[in-house]
């Protein structure tokens, strides 16, 4: 058992010495033989430290097209986003009629829909993210990855619907009930298939009863006519909906005000 372990321990200890020899090396043909080896392994930040010293030498050779895929995977595969989807993109523009072009398309749109934040943050990263993969599935509409590429795009598209809906509910939340509701308008008419559409047009009608019986006197009857037109709206599609009961009490509390 200890010799094992021994011959185990001299092979890490060779194996780092190389590994260190090469990268104090000026000899860029051992770089790029032994950072394929160690890519091929899967020890991907280490491959792109050998890498990242060698790739100008390597412009305009026969190995830069596969030197530079390696070098953008490496990127991926590490998680550093923010640098693969250029490389990736890079790599798609500079080898178009590459074999790996697809693929490092998709993987440099999908770098920026890692990037893109949850839906409570700002939406610029996730309209970045939606744009890039939507230019992928248009440039490659066959693709083995137009799939995965369409699941990234609909969860993104969740993101900014829920973003909107949070957006209109907090201004419900927080009695800027005019706000509320030019919010819940927006998102009514920005996504008319949302799974969220039936709770909009709800708390569209709530905000709107709560900002008529909250009115001056002057300004109640405008607003309270107006509030039964969304009341009205949301039981044309939702007459079922759990919010039914709720909606009802506050119509007739709003036609009990309402001058006839």
């Amino acid at each position: 058992m200890k010799k094992i372990q021994f011959i185990l321990i001299l092979g890490l200890i060779l194996s780092c010495g190389e590994y260190q020899k090469a990268l104090n090396s000026d000899v860029i043909a051992d770089k790029f033989l032994l950072g394929t080896s160690l890519y091929d392994e899967g020890k991907f930040k280490k491959a792109n430290r050998l890498f990242t010293q060698i790739v100008p030498q390597y412009r305009g050779r026969p190995q830069a097209q596969k030197l530079m895929y390696m070098h953008a995977k490496c990127f991926y595969e590490t998680k550093n986003y923010y640098t693969a989807n250029y490389q990736c993109e890079r790599f798609a523009s500079s080898y178009p009629d590459s074999e790996k072009a697809q693929e490092m398309a998709f993987l440099g749109a999908k770098s920026y829909y890692y990037l893109a934040p949850i839906f409570s943050k700002d939406s610029k990263e996730t309209l970045t993210a939606i744009e890039k993969l939507q230019a992928f599935i248009n440039t490659y509409p066959e693709s083995e990855y137009i799939s995965q590429a369409n699941e990234l795009v609909f969860d993104l598209d969740f993101r900014l619907e829920m973003k909107a809906y949070d957006t209109a509910f907090q201004y419900n939340t927080l009695t800027d009930y005019q706000a509320s509701i030019k919010a819940f308008d927006n998102f009514i008419l920005d996504f008319p298939g949302s799974k969220l559409r039936e709770k909009a047009m709800y708390y569209r009608f709530d905000s709107s009863y709560r900002f008529a019986i909250n009115s001056v006197s002057w300004k109640m009857q405008d607003r309270i006519d107006k509030a039964i037109s969304y009341y009205n709206s949301f039981k044309k599609y939702y007459e079922s909906s759990e919010f039914v009961n709720e909606a009802d009490l506050k119509l007739n509390e709003l036609n009990e005000l309402k001058i006839i």
